[in-house]
């Protein structure tokens, strides 16, 4: 899920940078700063905006530069375990295949795929359903399920699963959708 996140920082301007104005100076220190950073509680930060930096700055002595007070907006992705997410699928493999989730690739391991005998086709790339007949194949729209997540400094892993009611490829979605209307109407009549 993404977040937009208040945030109030101090930022050091160099002192090589004075003659730059200083929201652009501060824009640029912290998007190499914040932009790309993995926190467990906060996620991943994907972007900055809305920068307001203060004029008056602090001068720290031995140290040349300037410090201000900051607050800008940031945007935060955090996968939550029981989310459901809707996504691309990037690649498949023998032992499964990758979502697309904003930033991040999720994986949803052969056996999470669905209720069926699974066969990895590796010529097409895909993952078949023996009995079923279903196809999952890169380029594919899906919904899943969000079932782990593993946040460390190194990166996010995310492990998803399309084997409940109403997930999967979307067209196996609209399949089991009109299965259900289907059942209900014959029990109406």
């Amino acid at each position: 899920m993404y977040y937009l996140l208040k945030v109030l920082d101090v930022v050091r301007i160099p002192p090589n940078r004075f003659s730059e104005p200083l929201e652009q100076v501060a824009m640029d220190i912290l998007r190499e700063k914040y932009e790309g950073f993995i926190d467990s509680e906060l996620g991943i930060i994907i972007a900055i905006s809305n920068i307001s930096v203060s004029e008056v700055g602090m001068i720290v002595p031995g140290d040349g530069a300037t410090y201000h007070e900051v607050t800008f907006d940031a945007i935060a992705f955090l996968p939550k375990v029981q989310e459901v997410v809707e996504g691309q699928i990037v690649e498949v493999t023998d032992f499964g295949a990758f979502m697309r989730l904003g930033p991040i690739d999720g994986l949803i391991h052969v056996s999470q795929v669905m209720d069926d005998y699974i066969v990895y086709d590796k010529r097409r790339g895909a993952l078949m359903g023996r009995e079923s007949q279903r196809i999952l194949q890169e380029g594919d729209i899906a919904r899943a399920r969000i079932v782990t997540v593993s946040i460390s400094s190194k990166g996010v892993k995310v492990g998803l699963t399309m084997r409940q009611p109403f997930l999967g490829v979307t067209t196996w979605i609209e399949e089991e959708i009109k299965r259900v209307k289907g059942e209900v109407e014959a029990k109406e009549s």
